[in-house]
C-alpha cells in the first residue's frame, strides 16, 4: 500500500514537472507556427520557438472612481446563485450580471442607497450582505444563539444524567486476549487488591 502510494506521489511529481514544457508548446489555433517550427527542424537550422501572449483583462470602467464605487456597492450584496460570496468575488454569470447593471445604476446618478433598496426590492432581504434586524430576519441574527445555547444546554444535562449513574451502569471494560480484564492503572490504589 505505501508503495502504491509512493508511486502515485512520484507520477503526480513528474506530471507537474512536465506542465511547464505544455505551456510552451505553441496553441492549436496556431498550425502554421508549428509547421515552421518543424519544417526549420528538418533542414537542420535552429528550432523556432511560437510566441503566444495571454489575453489581458479589459477595463470594465472607463472611470477608475466610477469602478472604485461599483465594487463598494457590490461588496456590500450577496451573490444569489453562489455560497457565501458577494457579487464583487463571484463569476457566476448572474453576478457579472448584477455588477453591470450597479454600474449602470451608478452612471445614470443613483445613490447607493438607492441600488441597495432597488436590488431589496426585487431580490429581497436575502440579497444583502449583512441584512437589518427586523421580524423577517431574526432567524438569520438569533438562529446560531439560539442553537447554541440548546447544544450546551443538552451537554450540561447530559453531564449531569451521567454523574448520577452508578458505576456498574456503564459498559464493562474491555477484555483482553487472554479473557483477563484491562485494568487502568490510574483506578489501582495502594494497598488495594490487585
Amino acid at each position: 500500500m505505501a508503495d502504491a502510494r509512493r508511486h502515485l506521489l512520484a507520477a503526480l511529481l513528474a506530471a507537474v514537472a512536465a506542465l511547464p514544457a505544455f505551456a510552451a508548446a505553441a496553441p492549436p489555433s496556431a498550425p502554421a507556427a508549428t509547421a515552421t517550427a518543424s519544417a526549420a527542424s528538418v533542414e537542420g537550422s535552429a528550432p523556432a520557438v511560437a510566441k503566444f501572449e495571454a489575453p489581458t483583462a479589459r477595463p470594465t470602467a472607463a472611470d477608475p472612481a466610477l469602478e472604485a464605487r461599483m465594487l463598494a456597492i457590490a461588496g456590500e450584496l450577496r451573490c444569489l446563485v453562489c455560497q457565501n460570496q458577494t457579487i464583487a468575488d463571484s463569476h457566476a454569470d448572474l453576478a457579472v450580471d448584477l455588477r453591470q447593471e450597479v454600474r449602470e445604476m451608478l452612471q445614470k446618478g443613483e445613490t447607493p442607497e438607492q441600488i441597495r433598496k432597488y436590488m431589496t426590492d426585487r431580490y429581497g432581504d436575502f440579497v444583502l450582505y449583512r441584512p437589518p434586524l427586523k421580524a423577517s430576519t431574526a432567524a438569520l441574527w438569533l438562529g446560531p444563539a439560539v442553537l447554541l445555547a440548546v447544544a450546551l444546554l443538552a451537554l450540561v444535562l447530559v453531564i449531569r444524567k451521567r454523574a448520577r449513574l452508578a458505576d456498574d451502569q456503564f459498559e464493562p471494560e474491555p477484555m483482553l486476549d487472554d479473557g483477563i480484564e484491562a485494568v487502568d492503572a490510574s483506578s489501582t490504589r495502594p494497598g488495594s487488591p490487585a
